[in-house]
């Protein structure tokens, strides 16, 4: 394992505007801001990047010309992903009311790579130079990057306070965050919440995706369980794919496993209907035109989210690596359930009614041939798969003493974060509180946020008996 490094702290330059953009919506104030952050914190005279943060405060204590005259405590939100920017907030309802509520004001990070902060497109990465320089670039937008710019901001933002800590709410790979932030700063956090997202603390993915192939065959069973007529459905649709080139809207592949990608949604909330709809669609489109049409074909590329954030696919295995390589975990796993996920194998059995699997959160090399803007990546994915010194992103010694308040929801058919994994990880975490429920998947800090919140905040403000 990697050798556990704090950088030499290196103070945000400030924003690049002298008064931040303002926006009125929904009876908040959101106040937008760019701070500029060197790119790589062990050489920060390198090179620098701008992170992007909307602060919202409620519109009737919201100095327009001057936010600070708000008292009330940071809470700063971390979005799952990687690669995924936070959704602008319209109005105060859902997260962002149950925290306003509660007395906070909120900082939405778009994290570095994502939205308005640096994002990470192949169009970006063309000046980039060879592989080899863009796998570098890649590989300065795990969770240590990130974190270091929170601190950085934190700094920034609280320069002038009486309170020098903030809080956190993380949400999957956000949490993944979380558990970083309390790993690298841990005087920094008042409060700690993690929705879906408390990490395995192993050294690479390998552990990861033996747990998550279990739980992704469990949800399979599951969904034909609730759409039996969809065996056959999703047999015809791969026995064609097989044998025709299908071409999405945008030149990607509809190949056999880019179409068993759609399990990637059976983790949220009615994910398995949006991906019957999607089976009865293409079913219905060869059994009457003979190919699958362009409107299934359209539905079909854009729930899938790899070509518009392709940063997710570059560096996902590289998420759970501490000195170890990914080496194309989920592929070479993968292989050890050809009866469920390979097409040549199910497909050649006896039993002409044996379902074929779809597969959940992992990333296959094929996918940089499927989809459009991953094509001229591969090289690039190669290098970071290949990848040996991927620096530590937890020290368990230091989670072991936080004197930080956590509070984590852990899900029982997560298929994304493992339960098993993240109750380990929770036992690390010193005086950390851990509610499982199989009462959401996922996505139950969306689906219902007044529920999973006041849970969490309940579970930090009452004693445990």
């Amino acid at each position: 394992m990697a050798e556990f490094e704090i950088v030499d702290s290196y103070h945000v330059q400030g924003m690049l505007t002298a008064v931040p953009d303002v926006q009125v919506v929904g009876r908040i104030r959101v106040f937008e801001y760019l701070f500029v952050v060197p790119l790589d914190y062990k050489e920060p005279t390198s090179g620098e990047i701008k992170v992007f943060a909307r602060r919202v405060i409620p519109v009737e204590e919201a100095d327009e010309t001057d936010p600070d005259k708000c008292k009330r405590p940071y809470m700063i939100y971390l979005q799952g992903g990687p690669g995924f920017e936070c959704e602008a907030p319209l109005s105060k309802s859902g997260r962002t009311k149950e925290l306003i509520d509660r007395g906070y004001q909120v900082l939405y990070l778009d994290q570095r790579g994502t939205g308005y902060s640096a994002p990470i497109s192949f169009g970006t990465l063309k000046s980039n130079g060879t592989d080899e320089q863009k796998a570098r670039y890649l590989s300065l937008f795990r969770a240590d990057s990130i974190v270091h710019d929170c601190e950085e901001i934190r700094k920034a933002l609280l320069k002038d306070t009486t309170e020098k800590k903030w809080s956190l709410l993380g949400q999957s790979f956000g949490g993944f965050c979380a558990v970083t932030y309390l790993s690298f700063y841990p005087e920094s956090l008042k409060d700690v919440l993690i929705t879906g997202g408390v990490p395995p603390l192993a050294d690479g993915p390998d552990p990861v995706y033996e747990a998550l192939y279990k739980r992704v065959i469990k949800r399979n069973k599951a969904y034909y369980e609730k759409f039996p007529k969809d065996i056959q459905k999703v047999r015809n649709i791969l026995s064609y794919l097989a044998t025709h080139e299908v071409l999405l809207p945008n030149g990607g592949i509809l190949s056999v496993e880019r179409f068993q990608q759609l399990g990637l949604d059976f983790g949220r909330h009615q994910g398995m209907d949006t991906v019957h709809q999607l089976v009865a669609k293409a079913s219905f489109d060869l059994d009457v035109v003979g190919e699958i049409t362009y409107n299934t074909r359209s539905r079909i590329e854009s729930a899938q989210g790899f070509d518009s954030n392709i940063l997710y696919a570059c560096i996902h295995e590289a998420i759970y690596c501490q000195g170890e390589p990914s080496n194309w975990s989920a592929d070479r796993l993968r292989s050890q359930h050809a009866r469920f996920f390979n097409w040549h194998v199910v497909s050649a059995h006896s039993d002409p009614n044996l379902p074929i699997f779809f597969t959940g959160e992992m990333i296959y090399r094929s996918m940089f041939d499927d989809y459009a803007e991953l094509r001229d990546l591969k090289g690039v994915a190669e290098i970071l798969a290949s990848k040996t010194d991927w620096p530590k992103l937890y020290d368990i010694p230091t989670l072991n003493k936080t004197t930080a308040r956590v509070a984590a929801v852990s899900y029982f058919n997560d298929i994304y974060v493992d339960l098993d994994l993240s109750v380990e990880a929770a036992s690390q975490i010193n005086g950390c509180r851990q509610w499982v429920t199989s009462e959401f998947l996922h996505n139950g800090l969306t689906v219902n946020p007044s529920r999973v919140l006041g849970e969490l905040f309940r579970l930090l403000e009452n004693d445990v008996e």
